[in-house]
């Protein structure tokens, strides 16, 4: 049983494992050993290196590492400040590793970050189909906002295998 988790911003020097872990953990047959599989939705990668540098060299962009204390690591999250609210995104665990409390980790170490950039809400977008994920995020605090979002035409994104487009949710800090 995992007992400590580190969190810590991804350098450039992560993307190619950032890449490795988040492509496991979305699409192909790796994926399908957690829940959070995207494998039956969609075809192509969830992201590539060029992406993950691009979002680690962005202005008011973090992607936050969870380690355990051998340093591998179990996951990660993407998050954007934008205005008074963080956009969360990619929230990623190790597909034999999900189920034992990473993610719930990831969202507590991404509501730390919101509150030091000083924002007031964090906003998620979810596949609209992804009906557990979507329960999940509302045990956690998380309510859709009734605004949806279209699913990216642009294939670096993935290849949608039935029509698809996101819900906005968002949960208010105190």
């Amino acid at each position: 049983m995992l007992q400590k988790f580190y969190f810590h911003p991804a350098t450039v020097n992560d993307v190619a494992v950032l890449s490795k872990l988040v492509n496991s953990a979305y699409r192909g047959e790796r994926s399908k050993k957690g829940w959070t599989t995207e494998a039956d939705l969609l075809d192509g990668i969830r992201t590539d290196e060029a992406a993950l540098q691009k979002m680690i060299e962005a202005p008011a962009t973090i992607i936050l590492k969870c380690m355990d204390e051998s340093e591998q690591l179990l996951g990660c999250v993407y998050l954007q400040k934008k205005q008074s609210s963080l956009y969360l995104g990619m929230l990623t665990v190790v597909p034999e590793l999900q189920a034992m409390g990473i993610g719930k980790k990831l969202l507590s170490a991404a509501e730390d970050q919101a509150r030091v950039m000083q924002c007031d809400t964090i906003t998620i977008t979810v596949i609209e189909v992804r009906h557990e994920l979507i329960a999940w995020y509302e045990r956690h605090g998380y309510r859709a906002t009734g605004e949806t979002q279209p699913f990216p035409k642009d294939p670096s994104f993935g290849i949608p295998k039935q029509p698809l487009h996101f819900i906005v949710m968002e949960k208010k800090l105190a």
